[in-house]
């Protein structure tokens, strides 16, 4: 199963497994200065202590943990008829 079938409440209850007492709580919203992907941050109690994670959205939909990685350069060849 790719990562697209996975909503971003999903991902925030897999990772921050948040309760009534202990809830999850939605920090920032913000693109990346460099590739201006969105993403968002979230903080909560977990069984190890307080934590804060940042999930990426990807150009196909999906939400992940880690950024999106970055256009980069591509060479191509113009045929010339000069």
């Amino acid at each position: 199963m790719g990562t697209a079938a996975y909503s971003l409440r999903s991902l925030v209850d897999k990772w921050l497994a948040p309760t009534q007492r202990k809830p999850a709580h939605l920090v920032q919203i913000g693109r990346t200065q460099v590739s201006r992907s969105r993403f968002v941050r979230f903080a909560g109690q977990t069984s190890v202590g307080f934590v804060t994670i940042v999930f990426f959205r990807h150009d196909d939909g999906s939400w992940c943990v880690f950024p999106p990685r970055g256009k980069v350069p591509a060479m191509r060849q113009i045929r010339s008829d000069r």
